[in-house]
């Protein structure tokens, strides 16, 4: 298994995973767009709460991916 170096965690994300991260705020703001029955005037709101969301997940995700090592809890 390869494991992370420094310049990993420094590497620039492609941009097919930008692309695949605006997608899914997008989504999720359209979203919350429909859950207010589409009353207009909170695109915004929508969009930061949408992109806090997940980018939120995301880094979660990557957290947890970061904790494990080898199937173990990584020690300090």
């Amino acid at each position: 298994m390869r494991h992370k170096t420094a310049s990993d965690s420094k590497a620039k994300p492609d941009e097919r995973s930008l692309d695949s991260t605006e997608e899914l705020i997008r989504v999720r703001a359209y979203q919350l767009y429909e859950e207010r029955r589409c009353e207009g005037g909170h695109d915004l709101d929508d969009w930061l709460r949408a992109e806090a969301e997940i980018t939120g997940k995301k880094l979660a995700t990557a957290a947890e991916a970061e904790a494990t090592e080898d199937g173990g809890l990584r020690r300090r």
